[in-house]
């Protein structure tokens, strides 16, 4: 049973990055998925959650408007979205489920 994440993106300010999360070792279905992120010295921030049973989300209000989550059942895959990026948005970005599986971590780094 795994969350296995896409490798570390370096972007500049003003483009737009997506991670993806990739689901292994239960039904795809089973349990939504919560996206988090750690910014340098910083806590945990949650991001929003998608439930790939039927494509619904939910968004944090700081990310309102900037963040898309979805979900690919064929490839027991979801997506986070997050365009318009700043530097405030380097971070180490997790996916993880309400069973404590977490993906390793995607680095992205916001940089001119």
């Amino acid at each position: 049973v795994q969350l296995v994440q896409s490798g570390a993106e370096l972007r500049n300010p003003g483009a737009s990055v997506k991670v993806s999360c990739r689901v292994s070792g239960y039904p795809f279905t089973k349990y939504y998925i919560d996206w988090v992120r750690q910014a340098p010295g910083q806590g945990l921030e949650w991001m929003g959650r998608i439930d790939p049973e039927d494509g619904g989300t939910q968004f944090a209000q700081n990310f309102q408007g900037r963040v898309t989550f979805t979900a690919d059942t064929s490839t027991s895959t979801v997506y986070v979205d997050l365009t318009n990026l700043r530097s405030e948005d380097t971070a180490m970005y997790y996916c993880t489920t309400p069973v404590s599986l977490w993906g390793q971590g995607t680095q992205v780094t916001v940089s001119s």
